[in-house]
């Protein structure tokens, strides 16, 4: 059994865009296994845009990333060792063990799960975090009615992409808006949006008024800045939005919005939400998401960095939207 392992730490923190210095990839020590404890071997490692706002010592509503610490992230892997009742070697488990090849834990942070039908790597995205994130938003903040239309920021992402799909099952009219051609078109053609703006195009305003003709009453809001802005001014008396990310100002750019007046004129509500204050739902809507992905009626998909040493550009790559689907990274 190995006795040590490599790790990625926060070494600095970033002055507005990320860059690989701010990371550092190093050797750390495993300690032995104390009476309870499990030793897990993590295969994938979930890159999320959440991070950067852990990077920075900003207040927030979770404590900032300390430095020199291994980097917070989600991990699916497999136990090695366990001297924990409840988890024998070889089962597949789901935790929070960061930017690391290995991880100890006492299992109460940790989730087994059942690869039969679903893959590992699904449970960091259409059936993890991100998948819950969708579910939550659309039906517990949106709870869309048939017939309704849904517009869905960031629509090609590993929550965007759930989001529209969910909407479709609901008998919603989905519109995604993402950037590039080749991402709308995968949302259209393989995720079955009913329509996609490229914001990239330089005709937001037209376009958008094209795919949701009857205007909006719903919106899953990722990115902020003009694409939001944009979508306030064509909603629907009543409209809901559930505010997710503001991916657009993680780097400290500023997104103002200048259509504001339509959260009163059209009675909308805003609610912003942060998934995993709300664990309560998970079991429900991991078993939906789970038959979904499960049966082939949830798509989604990977990009995929090679190893530990590649997580910092991929994830500044994935802040800067070059990142189709939900990005990973492979540790094994």
């Amino acid at each position: 059994m190995t006795t040590t392992y490599q790790r990625i730490v926060l070494a600095s923190r970033p002055k507005g865009t990320v860059l690989p210095e701010n990371f550092r990839i190093e050797t750390a020590s495993l300690p032995e296994l104390k009476a309870g404890e499990v030793l897990v071997r993590n295969h994938y490692l979930s890159l999320d845009p959440y991070m950067r706002g852990r990077m920075s010592e900003a207040k927030s509503y979770a404590a900032s990333q300390p430095l020199d610490e291994t980097m917070i992230g989600g991990t699916a892997g497999e136990v090695v060792a366990s001297n924990n009742p409840k988890l024998a070697v070889g089962d597949k488990v789901v935790g929070m063990m960061g930017w690391a090849e290995m991880g100890i834990d006492d299992g109460r942070n940790l989730r087994k799960v059942d690869t039969t039908h679903v893959p590992l790597s699904a449970y960091l995205g259409a059936v993890g975090m991100p998948g819950m994130t969708a579910w939550y938003g659309l039906n517990q903040i949106i709870a869309p009615k048939a017939g309704e239309t849904v517009v869905v920021t960031a629509a090609s992402g590993a929550v965007g992409s759930a989001v529209g799909q969910l909407a479709k099952l609901r008998g919603c009219r989905a519109v995604g808006i993402a950037g590039g051609p080749e991402k709308c078109a995968y949302v259209v053609d393989e995720l079955g949006f009913d329509a996609c703006v490229d914001y990239k195009a330089g005709n937001l305003k037209a376009d958008l008024l094209a795919a949701a003709p009857n205007g909006i009453d719903g919106i899953f809001e990722n990115v902020g800045g003009e694409v939001f802005d944009r979508a306030l001014s064509q909603t629907n008396a009543f409209a809901r939005v559930a505010l997710c990310g503001l991916i657009a100002g993680y780097n400290g750019e500023e997104t103002p919005l200048r259509n504001t007046r339509f959260l009163l004129t059209n009675r909308m509500t805003l609610r912003g939400f942060i998934v995993t204050e709300h664990m309560e739902f998970w079991p429900q809507g991991l078993a939906e998401l789970g038959m979904l992905v499960g049966t082939g009626k949830l798509k989604y998909r990977e990009t995929v960095a090679p190893n530990l040493a590649a997580a910092p550009e991929a994830f500044i790559g994935l802040l800067q939207g070059r990142n189709f689907g939900k990005q990973l990274v492979k540790l094994t």
